[in-house]
């Protein structure tokens, strides 16, 4: 029982020196992104504990096929890898609207995972990149019950 609680212990000890250095309380900026087209999406995080944040993004997509908006949100744990280099992982959804040519489109909901990597600079700003898979939930036919990869690079100015 005492070993248990000493692996208990060490764990916990583990687990509170992994945490992530210190983010920004407001970070603002694009998130460009290519997923099936090119979009750009005006991308806010608010941090939420030392080492969890929210992310809220409103952006759209353009492509020969297709038009679309949509708006995203995610709930962030960030880890530090070395010095300003941080990772992070989040779960999120969102919801949007897609026009196709001489197809009326629709609204649609989408559940998401988020796992990225970013530089956190002297001055106030973040370079990021990020991959965040989303699975059609309810709505439009042609995006319900798919699985969209969306690749993204961001920029933010971080008070």
């Amino acid at each position: 029982m005492k070993i248990l609680k000493g692996i208990t212990v060490l764990l916990f000890m583990a687990t509170c020196s992994l945490s992530a250095q210190e983010i920004s309380n407001h970070a603002l900026g694009l998130r460009l992104g290519d997923s099936d087209g090119f979009g750009a999406e005006i991308s806010y995080q608010k941090s939420l504990t030392r080492d969890t944040r929210v992310e809220f993004d409103l952006g759209w997509r353009d492509s020969r096929n297709f038009n679309a908006f949509k708006i995203a949100g995610l709930y962030q744990w960030v880890r530090p890898i070395e010095g300003d280099f941080q990772w992070y992982y989040g779960v999120g959804g969102g919801l949007g609207n897609v026009d196709f040519p001489g197809d009326d489109g629709g609204l649609f909901v989408f559940a998401a995972g988020d796992i990225g990597i970013e530089y956190n600079f002297d001055i106030p700003l973040i370079l990021s990149l990020d991959f965040r898979p989303e699975l059609g939930v309810v709505g439009y036919d042609g995006f319900s019950d798919n699985f969209d990869f969306d690749i993204g690079l961001g920029i933010r100015y971080q008070f």
